[in-house]
């Protein structure tokens, strides 16, 4: 079992910027990559960024590539999202993901297996 915890959402302007952590806890070895999803209500549940943790090779989607950064810290087994120059459509509930991925291009939910809570981000304009 992987225990994920996520803080750091809450209240920003338009352009402004927010950094989310997410700690990770229990059988951390048992998967290789750790995501971000976010879900605005009434809407699908989409894939935000994935970091490989053992490498750091990173994907993005298309819709936050050059905003967001995700990173992580192995020893302390935390996961980052730092946004930046944020939008009212970036407003949604932000998930912290850990799973087993094997390649591809695509931000894909079913590959992970542990969920965290959320975090919410609201942005206004």
């Amino acid at each position: 079992q992987v225990q994920l915890v996520e803080s750091g959402g809450g209240s920003v302007q338009a352009g402004g910027s927010l950094r989310l952590s997410c700690v990770a806890s229990g059988s951390t070895y048992s998967t290789n990559n750790m995501g971000w999803f976010r879900q605005a209500p009434g809407k699908e549940r989409e894939g935000v960024a994935r970091i490989y943790t053992r490498g750091g090779v990173s994907l993005y989607a298309d819709s936050v590539k050059g905003r967001f950064t995700i990173s992580q810290d192995n020893a302390k087994n935390i996961v980052y999202l730092q946004m930046n120059s944020l939008k009212p459509e970036d407003t949604a509930l932000y998930y912290c993901a850990a799973g087993t991925v094997f390649g591809g291009a695509a931000l894909m939910a079913d590959e992970y297996r542990y969920w965290g809570q959320g975090t919410q981000v609201t942005v206004s304009s």
